[in-house]
């Protein structure tokens, strides 16, 4: 994915104007839509402050994976969950959790069901 398809999704995400992200960062709105452009790339100085602005890493932004997540989704999952206040992250985990034991129980329902017919397909 390019630094500025990010960069224009972080912004939506987070629902602020192109403008308003600009004026927050000190920079020219023209300088950032050159970034959402992916005409002009940033500095490593402005690079670190659109990362901290958006609770992400640099590496999130320029699109380098991380050694320690399987992919994408699981970055997304991450940068999401550092987004939310400390109640929405727990409800967050909770939800997961319930996803968990759903999955533990349509795998239980499907083991046995197998075990039932005898491992026989048909």
């Amino acid at each position: 994915m390019k630094f500025g398809d990010i960069l224009r999704s972080l912004i939506n995400d987070r629902n602020i104007t192109q403008k308003q992200l600009a004026s927050d960062l000190n920079i020219a709105p023209s300088t950032l839509g050159n970034y959402i452009q992916d005409s002009r790339e940033p500095d490593f100085q402005t690079l670190k402050d659109i990362a901290n602005y958006f609770n992400v890493t640099v590496d999130y932004l320029i699109d380098n994976r991380s050694p320690y997540t399987q992919s994408r989704n699981e970055e997304e999952i991450l940068r999401i969950y550092r987004s939310l206040s400390p109640e929405q992250q727990d409800l967050y985990l909770e939800q997961g959790k319930a996803f968990l034991k759903i999955n533990a129980k349509e795998s239980a329902k499907s083991s046995k069901s197998t075990s039932q017919s005898g491992g026989k397909v048909g």
